[in-house]
């Protein structure tokens, strides 16, 4: 059974990362092809990372999936490994950026820029969720939570998932009343007691509302 088709609607979706799918579609492809994902669009504070990664299904670190059903340890293990054997590019749109775009075309953003970054030509690009960037180099195939069926995605999404928490680990240390190491960013009970206290830093996102409503008074 080949897991390929021109249609989203018409791929026969493993339910989780499924080394069958990545084959099937590089011997449609007679090539190789790369999956991009992002971490970090809801957040009130921080960047949007978007990460694309081509594997080498002969040298596949074990245990890839979507990055939010891993442990943080298994993450960072993971991290290292997709690093050693894979082509991965990443890009990082600043809190500036997704205040002068939006978020989604930040992101959109981004995605082109890892998809032009790659060292190793690659023939199609799977994007997890529903859009696809216009202009990419190669055609574009959203899937849909591609993250947990998919492993050029999962690792992707592995990829954007660590860069982004270390940075906002980085990030508390010159914030650390704001608690980023903890929420990452995200508008949690500690973080909206921080904006309350200390205001906002140029690490938040003022387009988003609850920081423009505070912002606005």
């Amino acid at each position: 059974m080949s897991y390929f088709a021109n249609s989203l609607f018409d791929i026969a979706f493993p339910d989780a990362p499924d080394l069958r799918f990545e084959r099937s579609v590089e011997q449609d492809l007679q090539g190789r092809f790369a999956g991009i994902d992002e971490a970090g669009r809801g957040p009130w504070a921080g960047p949007v990372v978007v990460a694309a990664a081509s594997l080498n299904y002969d040298n596949l670190p074990e245990g890839l999936n979507d990055s939010k059903k891993l442990t943080e340890a298994k993450r960072e293990e993971l991290f290292e490994q997709i690093l050693e054997v894979a082509d991965v590019s990443v890009c990082v749109q600043s809190a500036q950026t997704i205040d002068r775009l939006n978020i989604r075309e930040a992101t959109l953003q981004g995605m082109r820029t890892c998809a032009r970054s790659l060292s190793v030509p690659v023939k199609r690009f799977f994007i997890d969720g529903k859009d696809v960037p216009h202009h990419l180099p190669q055609e574009g195939q959203a899937m849909i939570k591609g993250d947990g069926r998919c492993l050029a995605i999962s690792a992707a999404s592995i990829v954007a998932k660590v860069t982004r928490d270390r940075l906002m680990v980085k990030m508390d240390k010159y914030f650390p009343e704001y608690g980023f190491a903890k929420h990452k960013g995200y508008g949690t009970k500690q973080h909206q007691e921080a904006l309350a206290a200390h205001g906002v830093t140029p690490l938040h996102r003022c387009s988003f509302r609850p920081i423009r409503e505070m912002i606005e008074g």
